[in-house]
């Protein structure tokens, strides 16, 4: 992970006597408090250290950055009528993108740091707490002048999102001098998952210091207009692991017309846009289809023709869809980091998908390992497409 002699010698006390103080190690070293101290600091930084109490890390962290705000939903309670007050019950749970992403990540047992934009307000404050009480590290959370953000959420008696308005203001002022102290975190982190909340410049700084630290990105565009926003920021010269865009996501990124009139041709649609992508440095085009699965592209650097593979969406009783893609992908990244090839990955984000549907949570408070593992035992497995049946032969 990158640390010096003297850093190891501070690990090695630590899993000895987790309860030593700086006093203590700096006498059992020779050396002064303030060395020790920012010895210390340097290790919590790079992700050897979790949190303030000293508590080992066994692997480096995944660092999430990109939106977290209040989710307030209001949910109609009979088929909603437009242009009308509707009877219904509401909500206000924390939420956002990334924030979702990193608690799903946390609750699937794998240590995670989230990155966001925080303000010094109420709602800043229950974000932090509840966050942080689902195993989240907050240690890099930026507190701006700026509010809090939330997302107002309006659903159908169904489940099904109606309307939704966010006010990001904070993560649209999450700047990349804000992310300095988080510097030797991300360099050192096990893998890098971004939102597309954040600034252009922010983003673009983070896959720059990502490609010099040769490190994995997972990339959610989050929405059309935000996927335009990271149109130009996609190039070779800044690969990214693994994109996970929707069909009007797609769309926005490449400009292809992925609207067919048979499976035949939309599958050949979408393969000509994940190739615009791999073109411009993306390894894994994930396209995610909603109720039809989805279609997960790769393209290894130096060869031409990718690899395609179709997965079915699990089925479930869908009682809240808010938050299912942030599941999805939390899955997705936790299946990459235990080994799993990236269409078994896949295969996990849609068995966590599933649950977070049959949820009203979102996210679904009793995710676990073992749940998720139950849930893939009834997951459909990945379908080869005809193209990648061609390569095999």
């Amino acid at each position: 992970m990158g640390v010096t002699d003297r850093e190891q010698e501070i690990i090695d006390l630590l899993r000895r006597e987790p309860l030593i103080t700086p006093a203590a190690i700096a006498e059992r070293l020779g050396s002064s408090r303030a060395a020790v101290n920012v010895h210390l600091s340097n290790l919590g930084r790079k992700g050897v250290i979790l949190g303030r109490g000293y508590i080992l890390s066994e692997r480096p962290p995944v660092v999430v950055v990109g939106g977290a705000n209040l989710d307030i939903k209001a949910r109609s309670s009979a088929a909603a009528i437009a242009h009308t007050s509707n009877p219904g019950h509401t909500s206000t749970t924390p939420g956002g993108v990334a924030r979702n992403i990193a608690e799903n990540l946390a609750r699937l047992g794998t240590p995670t740091q989230l990155i966001a934009a925080v303000g010094r307000d109420p709602y800043g404050e229950r974000l932090l707490a509840d966050t942080r009480a689902a195993g989240v590290l907050l240690d890099h959370v930026h507190r701006g002048e700026h509010p809090t953000g939330s997302y107002t959420a309006v659903l159908d008696a169904d489940g099904e999102l109606l309307l939704a308005v966010a006010d990001m203001s904070a993560t649209d002022n999450l700047r990349p001098e804000h992310l300095q102290s988080a510097r030797e975190l991300i360099a050192h982190a096990a893998l890098l998952v971004l939102d597309g909340n954040l600034p252009a410049a922010t983003t673009a700084h983070l896959l720059d210091l990502a490609h010099s630290a040769d490190l994995r990105v997972v990339l959610d565009p989050v929405s059309v207009p935000k996927a335009a926003r990271l149109t130009p920021l996609l190039s070779p010269e800044r690969p990214i692991f693994a994109l996970t865009p929707n069909l009007d996501e797609l769309r926005a990124l490449t400009s292809e017309d992925t609207r067919a009139q048979d499976t035949a041709e939309t599958e050949a649609s979408l393969s000509r846009a994940a190739a615009v992508l791999h073109d411009r440095g993306v390894r894994h085009v994930w396209i995610r289809l909603g109720a039809d699965g989805s279609l997960l592209s790769t393209r290894t650097p130096g060869q031409g023709a990718a690899t395609l593979h179709r997965l079915a969406a699990d089925p479930a009783e869908v009682q809240d869809v808010t938050g299912a893609g942030d599941a999805m992908l939390a899955a997705f990244a936790y299946a990459l980091l235990a080994g799993h090839a990236p269409a078994d990955a896949a295969r996990h984000g849609h068995a966590a998908a599933a649950l977070t549907l049959e949820s009203t949570h979102t996210v679904r408070p009793d995710l676990t390992e073992r749940l998720l593992a139950q849930a893939l035992r009834r997951s459909p497995a990945p379908a080869p497409t005809a193209e990648e049946s061609t390569e095999a032969r």
